[in-house]
């Protein structure tokens, strides 16, 4: 993979983190705290937020890429997880009765999570086959 998709792959995270902003409407949303108060709390929606700013700024990074990839892939792995119990214990049809943004939000969060971190692990195996950190530039 070229060191040009590599960064925008690190950018393209960074913005659909980012786009919690837009689902939780600023941080005001609360159908998405009720309806995972523990890790969709405001809080945890700027948690997210923060690991956007991580991929952002590791998108500009030259050195030593494969080992903060590897992390990323663990913590995108995290959500998945998470995303997966919750639509085993949970309907969505309510949310989306309740608020559109929320109801997408909930439908959507684990798929892109999960791409990413596919991404990401790539990343890593790419840089542990090359017996070096990918760069980008």
């Amino acid at each position: 993979m070229q060191q040009k998709h590599i960064k925008t792959g690190f950018v393209l995270a960074a913005a659909m983190n980012f786009s919690v902003l837009l689902f939780s409407k600023g941080f005001t949303n609360t159908t998405i705290n009720l309806a995972d108060p523990v890790v969709m709390s405001n809080f945890g929606l700027l948690m997210i937020v923060l690991w956007g700013l991580a991929y952002l700024a590791a998108s500009q990074m030259s050195y030593k890429l494969k080992w903060l990839a590897a992390v990323f892939a663990i913590e995108k792995l995290i959500y998945v997880w998470v995303w997966i119990n919750w639509q085993r214990n949970n309907e969505l049809a309510p949310l989306y009765e309740q608020d559109l943004l929320a109801g997408i939000f909930y439908s959507i969060y684990g798929l892109n999570d999960l791409i990413f971190m596919l991404f990401f692990a790539y990343v890593f195996v790419l840089g542990w086959r090359n017996k070096q950190s990918p760069k980008i530039s």
